[in-house]
């Protein structure tokens, strides 16, 4: 059971210990950083060879784990990781992922079977890692997945993202029908473009100013925005919320 906690107004995360997969940059970076505001325990998992610095810089006694989650040792060496460090480990984001351009018609097996490995796999059996943990010691906990509104709608060119962030959404329901009675949540965001370094790279100049205009709010999203929905998602003041793909598009999937 999910149990109620009362009211709580302020999204508290004060001293619970938090895994971030892709955690060294872009929104699981911007998630870590607003996770450290709100007194949480960093771990930090991501192939980049910086990310105990960048868990470091958020402070001296958070982890950075370098390293591949399509690896089950390396996904069960970031819970241990956890539990080590900090006692206990309380919330997963999984974060991790990649996205190309790529025609339907002329898409490589290989770059396939990566973004599905990457984006899907890998997300699924770190949850399994972490849902484990927790059922086996029962522990509440709240698991968001990084899904995107390629998972509601078609986008051109993005046939194996799309694909894998739809399975992402219809992941995240099951994980929350079969896990709700061990007091886990989980719960999926989605959003449009974000401005992360990434973001500007990628959509900065008139192919990102056209796309802006498709969307109702007129603009694409900031990092720290998708952080703070993360933060309200994984606190108490969302108890009754899991098994939701929450769509932060400025409106792009309602037309």
């Amino acid at each position: 059971m999910i149990p109620y906690k009362g009211a709580d107004t302020d999204f508290s995360l004060k001293g619970k210990t938090a895994i971030i997969t892709g955690g060294a940059a872009g929104i699981g970076y911007a998630t870590a950083e607003f996770f450290s505001r709100k007194g949480v325990n960093l771990v930090l998992a991501d192939l980049s060879g910086n990310v105990d610095a960048a868990a470091k810089k958020l402070g001296p006694n958070n982890v950075g784990l370098p390293g591949d989650v399509r690896d089950a040792a390396y996904r069960n060496s970031v819970i241990d990781a956890g539990v080590k460090a900090f006692g206990t480990i309380d919330i997963l984001i999984n974060s991790a992922g990649i996205v190309a351009l790529e025609n339907a018609e002329s898409i490589s097996a290989d770059f396939w079977d990566k973004t599905i490995a990457i984006n899907l796999t890998a997300s699924f059996m770190m949850a399994q890692a972490f849902g484990a943990y927790l059922i086996k010691n029962k522990i509440p906990g709240s698991i968001v997945n990084m899904a995107s509104q390629a998972g509601t709608v078609a986008l051109d060119k993005h046939v194996a993202y799309c694909v894998s962030k739809g399975g992402i959404i219809s992941m995240t329901k099951v994980l929350a029908m079969e896990w709700g009675k061990y007091g886990i949540r989980v719960n999926c965001v989605s959003p449009t473009v974000v401005l992360t370094e990434l973001g500007h790279k990628a959509w900065d100049g008139p192919v990102g100013d056209a796309f802006k205009k498709e969307i109702p709010a007129e603009r694409f999203a900031e990092p720290d925005e998708i952080a703070g929905i993360i933060a309200f998602l994984c606190s108490d003041a969302a108890s009754m919320i899991t098994g939701h793909d929450l769509l932060v598009d400025g409106g792009f999937t309602i037309k």
